[in-house]
């Protein structure tokens, strides 16, 4: 016999409901950072046109710890 953990579902929708706010919470960020990027092209136009790697941002390097790992892939 092999014991499974089953989620109630009170506690399903609490991990869908904080899921959901991880992810917004990633939005937000990668938002953040691309006004901030703006801003500061704005401030300084001469290095706007620099192809600079360090103004890219990479989403994984954004990731945020996870209360819902159980839905991470």
């Amino acid at each position: 016999m092999t014991n499974r953990v089953t989620y109630a579902p009170q506690d399903f929708q609490k991990m869908c409901k904080q899921a959901e706010r991880d992810h917004e919470s990633k939005k937000l960020i990668v938002l953040m950072e691309r006004v901030k990027r703006q801003i500061s092209e704005r401030a300084n136009p001469g290095s706007a046109k620099s192809k600079n790697p360090a103004n890219v941002i990479d989403s994984s390097i954004l990731r945020l710890p996870s209360r819902s790992a159980p839905f991470e892939r």
